[in-house]
């Protein structure tokens, strides 16, 4: 089979490419061999790939935190050759290696039927972005954050869960308030659902006070750091916000005022190690009233041959939407 490598050199640097391996088998109990169609690119990914610790340690390692197929093999009394199957997060692409290959091996506990009315391409370009925009959704939902309840605010709007969050906020009749440090993008944000867009500049020009007035209904942040701290000072009463991710920073320098004299609650997600059930209804929501007309607007398929290059965009913060891999029909 072919496969995306990533190396580590004898001076301690890393090399990728693609390179002809063999395909995996079922060892033990409860193992699946999948056969992988589509797989995503993701900011995890390319760390993977340029060896961060954090993220993997154990080399040669094949990337890929998403995956997406049919299954070839498996000793799992649950499923059965032909099902079509995914996996995102657990230790997938981590130090397990990942869905950048044409065949993978996993333990059956993390994989999820893929739903009838959706693709593995659709879901692909969903990915763990899509999941985790997904479960940040039902968060403010359960909160009962509503459409009428007023605008809701989405950081990091044209990152992979920004996106997809931005379009499944619109489609649901949600206001939504997008923000981007990439102004050639406003014009996409708008296509995809946000009725405005806000620079990262001016977003953060009037932080520096203790408390700002009540603004938005809701946050789905991707980002961490000041964004996200000058969000929770314009939250409305008895408002939610999410975070999801640190592009900015992992630290979080605020205050404890939102939370004491208006009631706003500050919720992790995790699309990690959350449970196989709550994956699964997350992917039932994609695959139908949540399911978006956008996902071809902010797809951008490659090959395996052309993940180096991405890895390189998505490092340099220069990726707008989702990369889908194609690795086999």
């Amino acid at each position: 089979m072919k496969a995306f490598v990533v190396e580590k050199t004898e001076d301690k640097e890393f090399i990728s490419e693609v390179k002809d391996l063999p395909i995996p088998k079922c060892q033990s109990k409860d193992e699946i061999v999948i056969k992988v169609t589509y797989s995503s690119l993701n900011y995890k990914d390319a760390l993977s790939s340029i060896g961060n610790p954090g993220v993997t340690r154990n080399f040669p390692h094949i990337t890929g935190i998403d995956v997406a197929g049919t299954v070839y093999e498996t000793t799992s009394t649950i499923f059965k050759t032909g099902e079509r199957v995914l996996v995102t997060g657990y230790d997938l692409g981590m130090n397990t290696d990942g869905g950048h290959a044409q065949f993978v091996k996993v333990p059956a506990s993390w994989v999820a039927r893929i739903p009838d009315a959706i693709t593995e391409k659709e879901i692909m370009t969903f990915g763990t972005a899509g999941l985790t925009a997904a479960l940040s959704i039902n968060e403010l939902i359960s909160n009962h954050i509503k459409p009428e309840s007023g605008e809701i605010l989405v950081t990091g709007a044209t990152g992979g869960v920004g996106s997809i969050a931005v379009s499944i906020l619109s489609k649901l009749g949600y206001n939504v308030i997008a923000i981007s440090g990439k102004s050639e993008k406003y014009e996409y944000l708008k296509r995809i659902g946000a009725t405005e867009v806000i620079s990262r500049e001016e977003f953060l020009s009037t932080s520096t006070k203790p408390l700002l007035a009540e603004k938005y209904a809701g946050v789905v942040d991707t980002v961490g750091g000041d964004i996200l701290a000058a969000a929770l000072k314009q939250i409305k009463y008895d408002g939610v916000a999410t975070c999801c991710g640190l592009t900015s920073s992992h630290e979080l320098n605020t205050n404890v005022f939102p939370f004491i004299l208006r009631g706003v609650r500050l919720i992790g997600i995790d699309s990690v190690e959350c449970k196989l059930e709550k994956k699964q209804a997350a992917w039932e929501k994609l695959a139908s009233r949540w399911k978006i007309n956008t996902l071809t607007n902010m797809t951008n398929e490659i090959s395996l041959y052309e993940i180096k290059e991405a890895y390189e965009q998505l490092l340099s913060g220069k990726a707008v939407g989702r990369y889908v891999v194609k690795i086999s029909e």
